[in-house]
């Protein structure tokens, strides 16, 4: 049975998880409507910076978010002087992590959701005397719902199932950093095998549900269109 300790990796994980989406909903939306619509020459090398995450190993990404984030690097000198501290082994520079190595998996569903939108029904609503950002919210955003539906499943999954980023910059810390997947490596190092295998079966079925769960509703959506 799960102990307090893995309860605590349970709650820490969903918390992160639940705020990277949030965050990546917020910051990744305008991002991926400029990806869609943008022809200018920098598409490219911002595409290419966006999803970065997917290509490059953990321990690489998290070495250098680590540097970044540290106290000679440019984002640790920016929070010291704003009397923050530094970020590594913290929740917050935890949830920064997040929402970096996750970017890609929320901002390119919604860019692909956009990039396929008739431009004809915005163009119909600006005749119909709408400002840009009420036909943006009352025609493009429910247009692209399975989109966002891809996008929130992927970002919460992909960021409950990161183990190389989170271990280097939020460390082992219980109850502050050690999320599941840690977790579980320390139960494995300790060859706490019983304990390993709650945790890593209970992933098992919430990896299963979570791509139950989206591709049923978007075929859903997809039917109600037809």
């Amino acid at each position: 049975m799960l102990s307090p300790s893995d309860w605590s990796a349970v709650w820490l994980t969903f918390k992160l998880a639940s705020l990277t989406t949030l965050i990546l909903l917020l910051i990744g939306t305008p991002l991926a409507w400029h990806l869609a619509r943008t022809r200018r020459w920098w598409k490219a090398p911002l595409s290419a910076v966006v999803a970065l995450p997917i290509v490059l190993p953990p321990t690489v990404l998290g070495f250098y978010l680590l540097i970044t984030m540290g106290p000679k690097g440019p984002i640790g000198q920016l929070t010291s002087a704003l009397g923050w501290g530094t970020l590594p082994f913290t929740f917050t520079g935890l949830l920064v992590a997040s929402v970096f190595y996750s970017l890609p998996f929320v901002v390119q569903p919604i860019q692909n959701a956009f990039e396929t939108l008739d431009m004809r029904l915005m163009e119909a609503a600006s005749t119909l005397r709408a400002k840009p950002l009420d036909a943006f919210f009352s025609v493009a955003l429910p247009m692209a719902r399975p989109g966002f539906l891809t996008a929130c499943i992927l970002g919460f999954a992909h960021t409950v199932g990161e183990f190389g980023v989170v271990l280097m910059i939020g460390g082992n810390i219980p109850d502050k950093t050690r999320v599941v997947s840690v977790q579980i490596y320390d139960h494995v190092e300790s060859m706490e095998y019983a304990q390993a295998h709650w945790l890593a079966g209970g992933m098992v079925v919430f990896s299963f549900i979570v791509l139950l769960l989206m591709y049923t509703l978007n075929r859903g959506i997809r039917m109600s269109k037809i």
